[in-house]
């Protein structure tokens, strides 16, 4: 059966407890699978392509919220509920009412001044207690107007009650003892109790929402930083354009202070480029023709001419973007569990709330005696605490995961990160560049330079890759440019080089390019310090590019993929962390010790020469042995071995199916950035653990002070809104990772 995915904007939450509510309202409808958010206050489902979005927004609205399709935009995702005049509403007459009914003093003045109107008006009035009438009429506009969403959503789910049926039965319970007390001069007034949980509520969810806002900062930054407008040339004049308007293989301009719109290679124009809020890459990266860019990124000095590569939803800012929200739907282990228990935390404790009203009750205490530890237990009771204390920390790490080059798939990575005491790196593309360089030169009998002009002038007429790098080399190290045009009898033989002859102020060379094995067959025997010189070479795993002319070896290329300077440090700190790294290449034992040996990797931890079968199982026998196996790879050749691995990353320069299974895209595709993953996991994860057990503890301790009568109603509303931005406060502590 085709499925398809489709997010939703939710409206109307506001504790953890919804989240079960409308899972299973989602889940209810045949082929949906769906996860509900609370942070981003979102839905992820997976839903038949025969099913039409509109049946999932109709089953949300139906369970009391409002839902729409979500746009992937700053101004949509984790946008702020309008909750201003009704915080506003609620501030002004609670106070007034809370005022007045505690403060005893107040209560004869004003019952004196009433009486005296109502005399004077001629009307029939009871001779006790009119301030508790004008504390009700107070209280009237904060309990029924400003608090109307959360009895509109708690009563409509009285069958599958949550954190808002608690608050909705707390403060009516309250407010109709009141007014029966107020009437029959039976008991203590509770109004006040009614005004102040909702004002205490309202105000602890402005102040969650504003640090839910803060939270996805770093998210709606990356949502918002592509451009709106390019300068397309169009045949040789600049158009300024939509950015929709752009198309694969368009030229555009980007000045400098511009932001470059869209993935390309550079074919005109020199600059420094900052890729810092794409890649976390900290320094300007020097770019020119040829040079590849990402959307998004600052060109900082000169004026480029770029070629679209990638455009809308398949650049890297696009995949980034979606990589991260999808990730918001998925749910760790932790979540799920806290999830499990709010589902059944509400109807215990209305069950609590009961049993506490009849133990004091047949205990010999008053009505209204027995009714105040019942409404407590019912306004302290939190299970928003439980609720937010993964979701909100992973919205922090994986926004911040973002701006430094790192994304992660889901939250349940982060406890993957744990036991991992084993890495196994792929080499080229991971350990190393991935890049054929010219590492080192050998020159017999011939002057440098002339050599490296020969070499240059040939290798221009070649399209092999390895011919484009000697050309680079040569040119940078004193070739002659003048005589790349000069070249007669060119011929390229597949698999053995390529010959020409080459006219250098006058003097043709025929000149042979190719491996030892293709140059030997056309020259004289190699001397002892060329055998020597080749000997070393492929000792070392590296391989030779030989250059010859008039029958002799004049010089001895090496060529290879060299390691990054990232590799080895990133490396020793893996050491540092009590993981072991391993390398398993598909490249020759030679070249895997040599890049090895390098990189500080012990011999005795490689494997060479192994196919993709063979990568997954060397990673399942590490396993087997009782090691927690991180990959990380960049090829299609490491997608079975990333998937295999107890924890998998993969090289954001790398093939998109090796970024499609990998647990942990790597943006700047350097070593570095695996350690920062691991700590940001690691930290996330404490912090997680650190909610949990606030969460808990909060609870464990509050719902018994509750029970014994020994706080105040309104007390615990305003100790139930500060459990929750606790949670949220202290997840924020991830915006300042490093």
């Amino acid at each position: 059966m085709d499925v398809r995915t489709v997010d939703l904007k939710i409206e109307g939450m506001t504790c953890s407890s919804c989240v079960a509510t409308l899972e299973r309202a989602l889940n209810s409808i045949p082929g949906v699978s769906a996860n509900i958010n609370f942070v981003t206050e979102s839905a992820h489902a997976t839903i038949p392509e025969n099913v039409d979005a509109g049946h999932l927004i109709n089953a949300i609205e139906s369970s009391g919220y409002r839902a729409s399709i979500l746009s992937l935009t700053g101004n949509d995702l984790l946008a702020a509920p309008n909750m201003g005049w009704r915080l506003t509403l609620a501030i002004f007459f609670a106070i007034p009412t809370i005022v007045i009914a505690m403060v005893s003093a107040l209560h004869q003045s004003i019952d004196e001044n009433i009486n005296l109107v109502l005399d004077s008006l001629n009307i029939l009035h009871p001779a006790y207690a009119p301030w508790g009438w004008l504390a009700i009429a107070l209280s009237i506009p904060v309990v029924f107007i400003a608090g109307w969403p959360i009895h509109r959503v708690g009563l409509r789910n009285l069958r599958h009650p949550q954190m808002d049926t608690l608050i909705s039965l707390g403060t009516l319970v309250a407010f109709s003892w009141s007014v029966y007390v107020n009437a029959t001069g039976n008991g203590e007034i509770y109004v006040e109790v009614a005004a102040g949980v909702m004002l205490f509520i309202l105000v602890g969810r402005f102040l969650e929402a504003r640090a839910k806002q803060r939270a996805g900062d770093a998210i709606r930054t990356l949502l918002d930083l592509g451009t709106q407008e390019v300068s397309i040339l169009r045949n040789g004049e600049e158009v300024l354009a939509p950015i929709s308007h752009l198309q694969i293989g368009d030229l555009f301009i980007a000045r400098p202070g511009q932001a470059i719109a869209t993935d390309g290679v550079i074919v005109e124009g020199s600059s420094s480029v900052d890729t810092s809020l794409v890649t976390g890459e900290s320094l300007p990266q020097a770019v020119g023709p040829g040079s590849r860019v990402i959307g998004a990124t600052l060109n900082q000095d000169g004026r480029l001419v770029i070629r679209a590569e990638q455009v809308g939803a398949e650049t890297q800012l696009a995949r980034i973007t979606r990589s991260v929200i999808q990730a918001q739907g998925e749910k760790a282990p932790l979540a799920r569990m806290a999830d499990q228990i709010s589902a059944i935390f509400v109807p215990v404790i209305i069950a609590l709330s009961l049993i506490t009203f009849l133990s004091w009750y047949f205990s010999g205490s008053s009505l209204s005696e027995a009714i105040g530890p019942a409404i407590t237990l019912l306004v302290i009771a939190c299970p928003c605490a439980l609720g937010l204390a993964t979701p909100i920390a992973f919205l922090v790490a994986s926004g911040r995961g973002a701006q430094l080059g790192i994304i992660i798939s889901s939250p349940a990575v982060l406890e993957d990160t744990r036991e991992i005491d084993l890495v196994v790196l792929d080499k080229t593309g991971t350990v190393t560049t991935g890049e054929i360089d010219i590492l080192a030169a050998e020159y017999f009998d011939c002057d440098k330079n002339l050599a490296l002009t020969i070499i240059a002038a040939l290798e221009n007429h070649s399209e092999h890759v390895i011919g484009q790098s000697l050309v680079k080399y040569a040119l940078s190290n004193g070739a002659n440019k003048s005589a790349l045009v000069s070249v007669s009898d060119f011929l390229a033989t597949p698999g053995r080089g390529i010959a020409g002859r080459v006219e250098i102020e006058g003097i043709k060379y025929t000149a042979l390019v190719g491996s030892p094995s293709a140059i030997s067959y056309g020259t004289a025997p190699f001397t002892k310090a060329i055998s020597e010189v080749l000997t070393s070479v492929t000792f070392a795993g590296k391989s030779t590019i030989l250059l010859a002319w008039d029958g002799q070896t004049r010089a001895i290329f090496t060529i290879g993929d060299s390691i990054k300077v990232d590799s080895a440090p990133a490396i020793a700190k893996f050491r540092k962390f009590g993981i072991t790294p391993w390398l398993i290449s598909g490249d020759s034992l030679q070249a895997a010790n040599t890049i090895a040996r390098e990189a500080g990797i012990a011999t005795e931890n490689v494997r060479a020469a192994v196919l993709p079968d063979q990568k997954v199982a060397a990673i399942k026998e590490l396993q087997d042995q009782g090691h927690h196996v991180l990959m990380i790879g960049d090829g299609v050749n490491d997608a079975a071995a990333l998937a295999s691995a107890d924890l998998s990353m993969a090289m954001g320069t790398g093939t998109d199916t090796a970024i499609a299974v990998a647990d942990i895209t790597l943006v700047r595709s350097d070593l570095t950035s695996a350690i920062t993953a691991l700590k940001l996991s690691r930290k996330t994860l404490r912090i997680i653990k650190g909610n949990l057990v606030w969460a808990f503890a909060y609870n464990a301790i509050g719902i018994p002070i509750a029970a014994a009568g020994l706080l105040s109603p309104m007390y615990a509303g305003a100790a139930m809104a500060l459990s929750s931005i606790f949670v949220v406060t202290n997840s924020l502590r991830l915006r300042k990772f490093k």
